[in-house]
């Protein structure tokens, strides 16, 4: 009978996941937020997340990693970030948007990665090799032309917040009662 453990080969396989090379060091990176959307757009982001997240976390284990996911009708229209906090208190945001995991995980190796990655990525390239898997497929984006940038989670948020505000009529003071809390005093 199975008793539900992950088999060795399995745990075997998870770990040598989590140890591939390039090591995902964050040495001056402090915190880290992604937000996108729970399912039916983001693609990239969400596969970063389920991915290369896990990579990071286990290269990283004292970095503290926020990951915001909301529900996006088709109506919706906003674009996934990642907000990074360094050691010295500087902010900087990737955008997300129609971009491919392999992309996200560059562009935030390259702006945190340290001299490691810089070591890595030299290596790879002077031996041909691709600096992450999957690298080879990002020319592939089908990029959609668009008049304005997207507004970010936060942005929407707001946005959506002031205009059901604005456009909601007030509720009374005094509602009249139905059904049993009519026979209430």
């Amino acid at each position: 009978m199975p008793s539900g453990k992950p088999s060795p080969s399995r745990l075997a396989s998870v770990l040598s996941n989590l140890n591939a090379e390039p090591r995902l060091n964050l040495k001056s990176l402090k915190s880290l937020k992604l937000s996108l959307a729970f399912r039916n757009d983001h693609f990239g982001a969400r596969h970063f997340v389920k991915e290369q997240l896990p990579r990071i976390r286990w290269a990283n284990p004292n970095l503290q990693i926020q990951v915001e996911t909301w529900r996006k009708t088709k109506d919706e229209e906003w674009r996934p970030e990642m907000e990074l906090t360094f050691d010295n208190g500087t902010a900087q945001s990737i955008d997300m948007h129609e971009k491919w995991s392999s992309a996200i995980l560059k562009e935030l190796m390259d702006v945190a990665g340290g001299e490691h990655w810089k070591q890595w990525k030299r290596e790879a390239l002077s031996a041909g090799k691709p600096i992450v898997p999957g690298e080879e497929n990002e020319t592939k984006v089908i990029k959609r032309t668009r008049k304005t940038t997207l507004p970010t989670l936060d942005e929407f948020r707001t946005r959506a917040k002031s205009t059901a505000t604005s456009t909601e009529t007030p509720i009374p003071d005094s509602l009249p009662k139905t059904g049993v809390a009519a026979a209430l005093p």
